[in-house]
């Protein structure tokens, strides 16, 4: 990127030029959509064009690593410890690095398209397992995460912590209906992987078709009956007793690493 384009990204709307501002946002951080905070999650979101950025707080040990990471920017006054407490709670593990900003555009279901790897989260609530199955797609290879408009976290400053700056790499999907959404993508070519700790067939016992989605359900409910039917196949992870489940995220790592090793048979 040029330094024109770094300085205007890092503006307020309306300003023409100066450093950010480091007035308080009214909504709570871990609430809002619009801040990220945690040294990985700001370091990707600083280099992701896509990122409409209105201003970054810091502090002078975070500047100083994200400027070996990030050149060519126009970087603000650094903060202290104690103000990057006040301005984003005390309880926040941000790394001395906050970054206010407008969440990503989301693409649409059609954009999938191309894709070799996709995950489906079905009702996955919590952000924390969300951001934690962004890392995994990322580290993987899997470009996109499909969810539910409704009954799923919007991405939060927890959720991009939690993620590890995946949310700059993996894109996320809302549809209205998930078994609607799965069926488009059949019909697309993708094979339909659901994980369900009931199956008859264990994961890694039969090649994987690609492209492919594997979807996995919540913690505790697992797929719903529509979204397991949907599905070409189920598959369980092959656990041994006495630990019959894993949470989620744990669950989509597993899923996701078999899925990117070489096909036998």
């Amino acid at each position: 990127m040029s330094n024109d384009t770094n300085m205007r990204r890092c503006r307020r709307p309306g300003e023409k030029g100066g450093r950010p501002s480091r007035r308080s946002p009214r909504t709570p951080p871990a609430d809002s959509p619009s801040v990220i905070y945690g040294f990985h999650a700001v370091s990707e979101a600083l280099k992701n064009p896509k990122r409409n950025i209105h201003r970054l707080v810091a502090t002078a040990n975070a500047l100083n690593r994200l400027k070996g990471l990030v050149p060519d920017m126009e970087w603000p006054e650094p903060s202290s410890t104690r103000e990057m407490d006040k301005l984003l709670g005390a309880d926040t593990v941000h790394q001395g690095v906050a970054l206010f900003c407008d969440p990503l555009p989301e693409p649409e279901l059609s954009d999938c398209i191309g894709a070799e790897m996709i995950v489906a989260l079905d009702q996955v609530t919590d952000p924390h397992n969300v951001g934690a199955v962004l890392r995994s797609a990322a580290a993987f290879g899997a470009t996109f995460l499909i969810m539910t408009a409704r009954h799923s976290p919007p991405e939060t400053g927890v959720l991009a912590k939690t993620a590890s700056g995946a949310l700059e790499h993996v894109e996320i999907v809302r549809v209205r209906n998930l078994s609607n959404a799965l069926e488009e993508l059949r019909d697309a070519g993708f094979h339909l992987l659901g994980l369900d700790g009931e199956a008859t067939d264990a994961l890694g016992d039969t090649p994987l078709q690609k492209p492919a989605v594997l979807v996995l359900g919540a913690e505790g409910k697992g797929l719903r009956e529509k979204t397991a039917a949907t599905c070409d196949r189920l598959v369980r992870l092959p656990t041994r007793p006495p630990i019959a489940s894993l949470n989620v995220s744990n669950a989509a790592a597993i899923a996701l690493y078999e899925a990117s090793r070489p096909q036998r048979g």
